[in-house]
Order: structure tokens, then C-alpha cells, then sequence
């Protein structure tokens, strides 16, 4: 049982929240341009995917045990603090070696980063009754898009008149002043006694949290793939300049903010995920098949819209819905579950999409990444209409 009442709840609500804009700020102030800026300066369409990959590849294979590790502690604070100053030290690499090795390494402690998102989500939603979870999962992935909004608004007005390194101090200087936030954190107390490994993995054979895992899986590989690197690339080979791109992302990303918060609504709530989910899957879909073939960054500007819904709206679904049947012991070790499947499709959904597009073309890939959205669309159909677990 949490016990909140001692705190001032609504403070460390704001503090966490704080420190969730500033890190995201962090973490993506430079990520629309990463790809094409790594392409101009000789890098293989496949090296990029490897690049984009290698953030997923440290998040999948450090966010099991992290859940663990938290849910054996029972205290969040430290896992949030080293996740601001991992974002730091991400950008201390591409400063110090702007090259594609310096990047590499760069995107992997911003994998070691975003693993401890894990605890930034258990932690908020402890502020929350259990029935309030959707709310709690709305509002902070909300302040988690509003720092990626702000990033790529500033890249934006920055990239083209001071190039990437300029960006990278930007990240800087946010990964810093959070992580120092981070120290100001007060936990709930609660009833902790610690369970044992073996019993805290028995959550992984949870059929609702694996198949809501695999439905992020989905979206955060294509999200990946497409709006965060090579949707970036199409626009770009047809003739948008560094600002148009800017634009572009933060179209993305404001559309993202302001579903993410209607995902945490009433009006929302009362379709259900049974409806949001399966929909936005096909939004998905149409996203893939409308990039590749229009001849218009305007047009790219609209399709933005269809992606940007997946991260607002069917995000924050599957990460509550996968958390329903969780005991509270278990949580950050089914939240680590969750994140290091969906991180499984952040590494390799772009790594096949940079050899594809690399080995054939950018239209075959983005109708492979249709034809796995609409995978899951039939998936999730399939379990809310005759599995009957809504």
C-alpha cells in the first residue's frame, strides 16, 4: 500500500515532470538531423540504421534487469538520477568525436538513458490510484513529447545556422541541470518487502503484458524508422531544406503532445483502448503507404499527423492496458518487460529498414513496415473481439 499522504504530492508530481521535459529535451534536440547529418558526412544508409538501432539495443538489453533491480530496492530516485547524466555523457561523445563512431557510442548511453524510463513511469503513476494508471501513463508520456516538441523546435531554429555540434550542447546543457533536479526527489513510502528474482519473472508469462509489448514493439520500431530518421531523409531528397525538416518533426511532435494528453481524458477513456488501439494501428498502416509515394514535403506534413498518433494515443494505451493485471511488487519488473520488448523493435525494425532501403529501396521498406502495422491491427482486433479481454 503506498502511502502518500505525508508528501507533497503535487510538488514532487511538477519535480518529476520537470526533470521528464528537460531529459526528453536531452535526449532528442538533436534526432531529426542525426540521420541526415551522419549521411552527409559519408555514413552508409545501413551504418545509420545501426546508429538509430544501437539506442534500442542498449535499452532492450538493460531494461529487464533495471525493472528488477528496482523492484528489489523499491526506491526509484537513483535509476533517475543516472539516466540524466547518462543522456549528458551521450552528448559529451558526439561532441568530442562528431564522427559515425562518436554517434554510436552516443546513442548507446542515450539507450542506457531512456532504460531507466522505466523508473520515471513507475515512480509518477505511484502518485496515482491503480484506476487512475491510463491518466497517470497520459500525462507523463504528455511531458515526455512536450520535451521532444521544445528539441525539435530549437533544432529547428539552430541546425542550419550552427550545425550539430550546437545541438549537442543543447543536450548538454538540459542533461545536467535534470540530473541535479533529480537529487530534490522524494519518494512515497511504501510497504516494501522485496521479492525474490524467481518470483518477480514469473510477471514475463503475463499473456496481457506480453501482447501489449508487442503491439509497442510495433509502434516504437516504426516510429523509429520512419518519423525519427528516414521519413526525415524522403522529405529531404525532396528538396526540404534543414528548417522545412524542423518543421516537419515538430508537427510530429505537437500532434504527439496533445493526443498523449487526450489519451489521459474522459472522451478517450470512453471508446477504451479496445477501440483506440486497433484504429491507430491502421493509421499506422496508411502512414507507410502515403510517405513513399507523395511528391510533396507538404504532403509529408499531413501524413505526420497519422504517426504522431501512435506515440500520443496508442503508446499510452498499450503501456496501461499492459500494467492491468500487475502487482504493485512487480511493477518496474513488468514495466522493464514492457520497455525491453518495444526497445527489441527500436533495434531491429531500423537496422532491416537501413539494410533494405540500402540493398533495394525506401519504398519497400516502408510497405514491409505497413504490412507489420496492419500484423498488429488484426492482433489486436483479434484479442478485444473474441478473446474478450477489454
Amino acid at each position: 500500500m503506498i502511502e502518500i499522504n505525508q508528501l507533497n504530492v503535487k510538488l514532487q508530481k511538477r519535480i518529476i515532470l520537470i526533470i521528464v521535459v528537460m531529459f526528453w529535451f536531452s535526449q532528442y534536440v538533436y534526432m531529426p538531423y542525426q540521420a541526415p547529418y551522419l549521411l552527409s558526412i559519408g555514413a552508409t544508409t545501413s551504418f545509420v540504421g545501426t546508429v538509430v538501432g544501437a539506442y534500442g539495443l542498449s535499452q532492450m538489453l538493460l531494461r529487464m534487469p533495471i525493472g528488477i533491480m528496482a523492484d528489489r530496492k523499491g526506491h526509484h530516485k537513483l535509476f533517475i538520477i543516472i539516466g540524466a547524466c547518462s543522456s549528458g555523457l551521450a552528448s559529451l561523445f558526439r561532441i568530442f568525436i562528431p564522427n559515425g563512431i562518436g554517434f554510436l557510442l552516443g546513442s548507446l548511453f542515450s539507450g542506457l538513458a531512456s532504460a531507466m524510463w522505466i523508473s520515471f513511469m513507475v515512480l509518477y503513476s505511484n502518485y496515482f490510484k491503480k484506476e487512475d494508471m491510463q491518466k497517470s501513463m497520459g500525462i507523463i508520456i504528455g511531458a515526455n513529447n512536450i520535451g521532444i516538441l521544445v528539441g525539435f523546435v530549437m533544432g529547428s531554429m539552430f541546425y542550419d545556422k550552427f550545425g550539430m555540434n550546437f545541438l549537442c550542447i543543447l543536450s548538454l546543457a538540459a542533461a545536467f541541470p535534470s540530473t541535479f533536479i533529480g537529487f530534490f526527489i522524494k519518494e512515497p513510502k511504501i510497504d516494501f518487502k522485496p521479492l525474490p528474482v524467481k518470483e518477480l519473472i514469473t510477471i514475463y508469462k503475463d499473456k496481457r503484458l506480453i501482447g501489449f509489448s508487442l503491439l509497442a514493439l510495433v509502434q516504437q520500431g516504426i516510429l523509429m524508422s520512419t518519423a525519427m530518421s528516414f521519413t526525415n531523409q524522403i522529405a529531404k531528397q525532396l528538396g526540404a531544406s534543414g528548417f522545412q525538416i524542423g518543421i516537419n518533426s515538430i508537427i510530429y511532435i505537437l500532434v504527439a503532445v496533445i493526443t498523449s494528453y487526450f489519451s489521459a481524458s474522459k472522451l478517450a477513456a470512453k471508446q477504451g483502448a479496445k477501440f483506440w488501439i486497433p484504429t491507430v494501428l491502421i493509421c499506422i498502416c496508411i502512414y507507410c503507404i502515403i510517405v513513399p509515394n507523395t511528391s510533396s514535403v507538404l504532403h509529408i506534413y499531413f501524413a505526420q499527423i497519422l504517426i504522431a498518433m501512435s506515440t500520443g494515443i496508442l503508446f499510452s494505451f498499450c503501456t496501461s492496458e499492459s500494467m492491468k493485471n500487475v502487482d504493485q511488487k512487480k511493477k518496474s519488473t513488468a514495466m522493464g518487460y514492457f520497455q525491453a520488448i518495444y526497445g527489441l523493435g527500436m533495434t531491429i525494425i531500423p537496422i532491416f529498414t537501413g539494410i533494405i532501403v540500402n540493398n533495394y529501396n525506401m519504398s519497400l521498406a516502408y510497405y514491409l513496415m505497413a504490412f507489420i502495422s496492419f500484423v498488429g491491427f488484426l492482433s489486436s482486433f483479434y484479442w478485444y473481439k473474441f478473446k474478450n479481454y477489454g
